[in-house]
């Protein structure tokens, strides 16, 4: 079990989510007994461990990923007595599991490394969300130029997106230097299960952002969505005080929507 627990703890530090599925409850003839782990990871794959094996394992591991991908544990109860009614096994007996997402501390992703973005960097690190920032300037997207995120992802938007594992857990802010960096990204955003998506500029900005994303067949019900100008409305005018009302909407997404 050790081992299980030192690679859950070393993909957390690396930033990579997963999921530990545990059996807590047993009866009749079971392959494994209450305590037995596996760890798995975002794409419903054996990271460590095994709770049996077979089409019980295989629905074990699809829980798993979906706990990491919405943030939420549950409970899995596997019947191993008869397949042709859609059990998992002929073993005889039943397998009860606990699925818990290991989750990292919500990130946020800043896409854009200009005042607001190296503000917002500071700021949020503060508040101790894990914070990756994004921007096609290589030269701005640098620990020298915006200390302290834990990441740094410069280059092309897109290619740089999809290395960027998005879950409930995730809150992107897009504070680029203009909205055709924004229609290129926010389809594959909001695609993604992202708890917060927010877009800086004034309401004309969004307006002819919105438009575009429209035209290219995005959902409107997907960009309802997005909030947009971003931030609360607190007056704010430098990129301090902007990054402050970007981060208490984001900490409003995080704590009073997640309790409603």
């Amino acid at each position: 079990m050790s081992h299980i627990l030192s690679l859950a703890a070393e993909l957390i530090a690396q930033g990579k989510p997963c999921a530990m599925v545990t059996v807590i409850r047993t009866s009749g003839s079971v392959p494994r007994r209450e305590g037995s782990k596996m760890l798995v990871g975002p794409n419903a794959e054996v990271l460590a461990g095994t709770i049996g094996g077979g089409e019980m394992e295989s629905r074990a591991l699809k829980a798993g990923a979906s706990a990491i991908h919405t943030g939420k544990a549950s409970t899995l109860s596997v019947d191993l007595i008869d397949p042709a009614s859609g059990d998992a096994g002929v073993c005889g007996g039943t397998v009860e599991m606990f699925v818990e997402p290991l989750m990292l501390a919500p990130t946020l992703l800043i896409i854009g490394a200009g005042h607001v973005g190296k503000a917002l960097v500071h700021l949020a690190k503060w508040c101790g969300l894990r914070v990756v920032l994004m921007d096609d300037r290589a030269e701005l997207c640098t620990p020298d130029i915006a200390p302290g995120a834990d990441a740094y992802l410069p280059g092309p938007l897109s290619e740089k997106l999809s290395e960027v594992h998005l879950t409930a857990n995730t809150c992107v802010a897009l504070v680029t230097r203009g909205y055709p960096l924004d229609v290129n990204v926010l389809p594959v955003l909001l695609a993604s299960p992202a708890k917060y998506i927010g877009v800086i500029g004034s309401k004309r900005r969004w307006a002819t952002a919105k438009a575009a994303l429209l035209a290219q067949g995005v959902n409107e019900a997907d960009l309802a969505r997005v909030h947009a100008p971003i931030g609360l409305e607190i007056g704010a005018e430098t990129p301090e005080e902007i990054a402050v009302s970007i981060v208490a909407e984001i900490v409003a997404a995080l704590r009073l929507l997640s309790s409603s």
